[in-house]
């Protein structure tokens, strides 16, 4: 749990620090419909494939982009999740992209999690193309934060590739 504590409040330091730099160079992206795959649980015997949804929106709450998503694992985890990310573009091509969200997870026949309520860390790392979508690589914690006695967290580590909603227009 300590690990993850740190983890969060380093996150949330940079986000602080980077967060109107970052807002000025992002300003004109869209919102994205991310889909992706990866593996759960690195760090322990519930290793498992993933898969996720999400909706990233191209409004801003002050520097932030609010998202939902859904994941599933194939010992049918599931956990729906809202948040907040910020992309910090490192030149034109490459945004990395530091993220937080609360959400509810039911651990089906996979890990048990300890709790009902978990929250989401994640760093990305993403190749932007010229129509603005993105190809990365995520890792993130799951944690309920130490809600209950038992709070093992898991660690998952994902590909995803980030369509443009603006190109459902054209």
């Amino acid at each position: 749990m300590r690990i993850g504590a740190s983890f969060a409040a380093a996150v949330l330091a940079f986000l602080l620090a980077v967060g109107p730099a970052a807002a000025q160079e992002a300003g004109d992206d869209p919102g994205f419909l991310r889909v992706g795959a990866g593996y759960y649980d690195l760090n322990d015997e519930w290793d498992a494939g993933e898969v996720h949804a999400e909706f990233i929106s191209g409004q801003k709450l002050w520097v932030f982009n609010p998202f939902v998503g859904l994941m599933g694992t194939t010992d049918a985890a599931i956990y729906g999740y809202a948040g907040i990310r910020l992309d910090v573009f490192l030149g034109r091509r490459w945004v990395f992209t530091p993220s937080f969200a609360p959400g509810l997870y039911s651990d089906g026949d996979g890990k048990d999690l300890g709790h009902v309520i978990e929250f989401r860390s994640a760093l990305e790392i993403a190749y932007r193309f010229d129509d603005r979508s993105r190809l990365g690589l995520s890792i993130y914690h799951l944690s309920n934060a130490s809600l209950d006695e038992n709070n093992p967290g898991t660690e998952v580590a994902t590909i995803h590739y980030s369509y443009p909603l603006t190109k459902l227009m054209d």
